[in-house]
């Protein structure tokens, strides 16, 4: 089943989806992680983020709801901390995927991990806020996810790819456009908005409503 992703050789297609699977090297005590195709990493921003006040993973007669608000020690810890722990139980491609609150912040976060030789490919995560222009998050708007995927991939050598927000009106408009500024690949797609009400207290089930 050996494939190739943006131009990387994967052993199989299945990899875990980031966020989902911490750093990887918390689930080497249940699964042989060299059985994967690849590892996402968790969510990594330039500094470090507590994320969200708990509760903020709820399950629900529909699913799972999270709001975990990129939690992540930032990214030089990331490197320097958390890939040597995946490396010593892992041997195959990594992932690393990223966050930011501005351009110049995905710039950076990019370049550090561009500079890490046990890193692969770059997944840009979008549906974060741009905190510049009012908290539109990037990924809502084929501009401004554009702007990332240039600016990205003038900044680094390693493939990049854009993962895309579903919570837009034309996510067809925003993949041409991530595309057309230069992508290597796109990722389809972040976590759904949802919300449950706990109807004993009329509350929305995590912290931050959805």
């Amino acid at each position: 089943m050996e494939t190739t992703l943006c131009g990387v050789t994967l052993p199989n297609p299945v990899m875990p989806a980031s966020g989902t699977f911490g750093f990887g090297y918390e689930m080497a005590r249940f699964y042989d992680l060299n059985q994967l195709g690849a590892i996402s990493l968790k969510g990594t921003t330039r500094e470090a983020r507590f994320g969200n006040p708990t509760p903020r993973i709820a399950e629900c007669r529909e699913g799972l709801l999270n709001a975990i608000g990129l939690q992540n020690p930032g990214v030089a810890r990331v490197i320097a901390e958390e890939i040597p722990k995946l490396r010593a139980v892992y041997g195959g491609v990594v992932l690393a995927n990223i966050s930011g609150f501005s351009l110049e912040e995905y710039v950076e976060t990019a370049r550090a991990f561009d500079a890490c030789d046990d890193v692969q490919l770059l997944e840009i995560n979008v549906s974060c806020p741009n905190v510049k222009h009012g908290g539109m998050a990037f990924g809502t708007c084929p501009e401004a996810a554009a702007e990332v995927t240039a600016a990205v991939k003038k900044a680094v050598r390693k493939p990049v790819i854009l993962k895309l927000s579903p919570n837009v009106t034309d996510i067809v408009a925003i993949a041409k456009a991530c595309e057309s500024a230069g992508a290597d690949g796109l990722c389809l797609i972040n976590t759904m908005l949802g919300m449950v009400i706990d109807p004993r207290t009329g509350r929305p089930i995590v912290s931050t409503k959805t």
